[in-house]
């Protein structure tokens, strides 16, 4: 008579193995998923994050769905400087009012997790993007009589900005504003299609744009690849400029 008991302990002393071995692997899995969600959204968080471009403002430099990178250090850890891309919420009024969207549970949730990663920006309709002119104190003006933007006396020479055929100034209007202390004056690269400091000094905070209200600086347009690139703030162009009087 043969003695099958031997064979039948070891076989379920293996299934026994086997299940122990899927459920720390699912451990593992679950365990490394939940960090990467962790630190994924720690980086979103306070260090960079990512947005779209919703609007043709910044032409030529930054064109409609184009996607940045943005460093949230700025400006609480990292200060401003002239020429820097900012992202940041709309200080009042100058986004249209625009209707509720209604979305599926499942695109919400779809989107709640690609932006944990940086791969989804919801609410980039709810902030604009524009380049630093003036930063607290400077004085900015247009336009010197070759046309150009003249910051703390100086005029500057921008090679960044997109301006319609017939035309040589760096703005469509005149104006002279000294910028407050905690403030922005900021303005988009499409200069003649860009509605910003210039066009909304009727709004809460005379359209200089409060510190408070920046979410960070664009460094990297990360999507599509062919256009991928670092983002320059141009220190040559604004070399020559004085330090405002504090």
């Amino acid at each position: 008579m043969t003695n099958n008991t031997a064979p039948e302990a070891t076989e379920q002393r293996t299934q026994r193995t086997m299940g122990r071995s899927v459920l720390l692997f699912v451990r593992d899995v679950v365990v490394i998923f939940g960090i990467a969600i962790l630190v994924s959204f720690l980086v979103k968080t306070f260090l960079v994050r990512s947005f779209f471009i919703p609007s043709a403002s910044m032409e030529q430099t930054l064109m409609i769905d184009d996607r940045v990178i943005v460093n949230e250090l700025v400006p609480d850890l990292v200060g401003v400087d002239h020429g820097d891309i900012v992202v940041f919420q709309d200080p009042g009024g100058w986004l249209p009012a625009r209707p509720e969207v209604q979305t599926s549970g499942v695109q919400a949730a779809t989107d709640w997790v690609l932006s944990l990663f940086g791969l989804a920006s919801p609410d980039s309709n709810d902030h604009l993007i524009k380049r630093v002119i003036g930063l607290p104190g400077d004085t900015v003006q247009c336009c010197s009589a070759d046309g150009k933007i003249i910051v703390n006396g100086v005029p500057i020479t921008e090679p960044y900005i997109t301006i319609p055929d017939g035309e040589s100034r760096a703005s469509g209007i005149d104006f002279t504003v000294t910028v407050p202390q905690g403030s922005l004056f900021v303005m988009g690269d499409n200069r003649y299609n860009s509605k910003d400091s210039r066009y909304n000094t009727d709004k809460p905070g005379g359209g200089f744009v409060g510190m408070d209200f920046v979410v960070g600086r664009a460094f990297v347009l990360s999507w599509p690849m062919s256009h991928w690139g670092w983002l320059s703030n141009y220190p040559e162009v604004f070399a020559d400029v004085p330090k405002a009087a504090q």
